[in-house]
C-alpha cells in the first residue's frame, strides 16, 4: 500500500523545485520529523510505502549506511563505492564492478535515481522492494561479502550506531530490517527531474534544432504501413521517468549468456529479458546495457537501428523490423543529441544531509 505526496503548484524559476511534505495515514515513529521532499519540476510526487514515511532522522541514517564500509566483510566497500553520487549513483567507467576481493561481477551496476517510483529492483527484477534489494549485496558473496550478523555485531559496537538507529525508528535496537528501511528512505530521496529537456519543457530555454529533431525521432514509432519511420524509443523510454520499467529481451545476441529474468521466474519465455533502464543522466552512467557492453551512446543507438539480433523471446516491437529501424546517420547523431539533454549536471549536488 502506498501513499501519495501532496504537490504544491506555483510560478517556478530556471531550476526550481517543488518542495512537498510527506503525507498519509501510516504515520512517523515517535521523536522523529517529517523529510520535506524537493521533487523536480519535470516528474510527479512519487509514492511512498505508508509504512516506511520519510523522516529526517531515517533519511540521515540511510545516508550514513550508504556510506559504511563496515557493511562489508573486509570494511573497505560501502554502497557508495560502486554507486559513486558524482556519476548519478552509477559505477561509470566500469562495465561490471569489482567486489571486496577483487572479483568480477556480472552486471553492470546501474545509476540510482527516481527509484520510488519502481516495483521491483536488479536488473533481473528479484526484489520486491527497495528496502529488500539493499541488503542483497551486502551478503553478495562477490560484492560486499558479509552476513548481516556479522554486520549488525559491527554497528551494534559503535554507540553513534545505537543511537541513532533509536533516534530513527522512536525505539532501541540495530537490525537488518532496519537497515533496509533507513537505506530505502535514502534512496527515495534520490529524484533527477531537472534535466535541459524539462526546463526547455517549462518554456525556460528552447532545444536546438538537432535536438528537436532527436526528440520527433525518439517519439516517432516504426510503421512502415503508416509512413513512420522513427526510433520508436518511446514506446519502452516513455513518460516523465522515461521508462516503463518492464522487461524485455532487447536483442543482444541470438543465445544470451544470462538468462535474466528467467533465472527469477523459470519460465522459458523470460529468458534473457532485463528491466527497462530509464534514459535519464545517460552520458554520466556508462557503460550501457546490463552487461556494460557498449561504451558509448552512439553505439547504443547504432544497436537498435541495424544490429538487433533476432531471438526466440526477442521483443515483439523490436522484432517487427529485421535488425533495426535504420535510422540514417543524421537522426542517429540526432536522437544522441536528444538523449543528452536528459542529463542533470548538477543532479549529485542536490543530495545533501537532511
Amino acid at each position: 500500500m502506498f501513499v501519495r505526496i501532496c504537490r504544491s503548484i506555483g510560478l517556478l524559476g530556471v531550476g526550481a523545485t517543488v518542495v512537498v511534505l510527506a503525507q498519509g495515514p501510516g504515520g512517523i515513529p515517535p521523536g522523529t520529523t517529517r523529510y520535506k521532499l524537493s521533487v523536480p519540476t519535470g516528474i510527479p510526487a512519487p509514492p511512498i510505502p505508508v509504512d516506511n514515511q520519510l523522516t529526517n532522522e531515517g533519511v540521515a541514517l540511510g545516508l550514513r549506511l550508504f556510506n559504511e564500509k563496515r557493511l562489508s566483510g573486509n570494511d573497505t566497500q560501502a554502497c557508495s563505492t560502486c554507486h559513486r553520487p558524482a556519476a548519478a549513483f552509477s559505477d561509470a567507467g566500469n562495465a561490471v564492478s569489482t567486489g571486496i576481493s577483487g572479483q568480477k561481477g556480472t552486471r553492470n551496476a546501474p545509476g540510482l535515481f527516481n527509484l520510488a517510483y519502481q516495483h521491483t529492483f536488479f536488473w533481473d527484477g528479484r526484489s520486491p522492494s527497495l528496502r529488500a534489494q539493499a541488503l542483497a549485496p551486502i551478503q553478495n558473496p562477490v560484492e560486499m561479502n558479509q552476513s548481516l550478523t556479522a554486520a549488525l555485531k559491527k554497528l551494534s559496537a559503535d554507540s553513534t550506531y545505537v543511537a541513532q538507529f533509536a533516534k530513527a525508528f522512536g525505539s532501541p535496537g540495530v537490525t537488518s530490517a532496519r537497515i533496509g528501511l533507513a537505506l530505502e528512505q535514502y534512496e527515495e530521496t534520490l529524484l533527477a527531474g531537472s534535466s535541459k529537456f524539462d526546463r526547455a519543457k517549462s518554456g525556460l530555454i528552447r532545444l536546438t534544432a538537432q535536438e528537436l529533431r532527436g526528440q520527433q525521432v525518439f517519439n516517432t514509432p516504426f510503421n512502415p504501413r503508416q509512413n513512420q519511420f522513427g526510433g520508436d524509443c518511446v514506446r519502452c523510454h516513455g513518460g516523465p521517468l522515461f521508462s516503463d520499467f518492464k522487461f524485455r529481451n532487447n536483442g543482444l545476441d541470438a543465445q544470451p549468456k544470462d538468462p535474466g529474468l528467467q533465472a527469477v521466474t523459470g519460465r522459458t519465455s523470460d529468458f534473457g529479458l532485463f528491466k527497462t533502464p530509464s534514459v535519464r543522466n545517460l552520458t554520466a552512467t556508462g557503460p550501457y546495457m546490463h552487461d556494460g557492453r557498449f561504451q558509448t551512446l552512439e553505439q547504443v543507438v547504432q544497436h537498435y537501428s541495424s544490429e538487433i539480433v533476432s531471438s526466440p523471446t526477442l521483443d515483439n516491437g523490436l522484432a517487427r523490423q529485421p535488425g533495426g529501424v535504420q535510422l540514417n546517420a543524421a537522426d542517429q547523431a540526432a536522437l544522441v543529441a536528444f538523449l543528452k539533454t536528459l542529463v542533470e549536471p548538477q543532479f549529485p549536488s542536490k543530495v545533501i544531509s537532511p
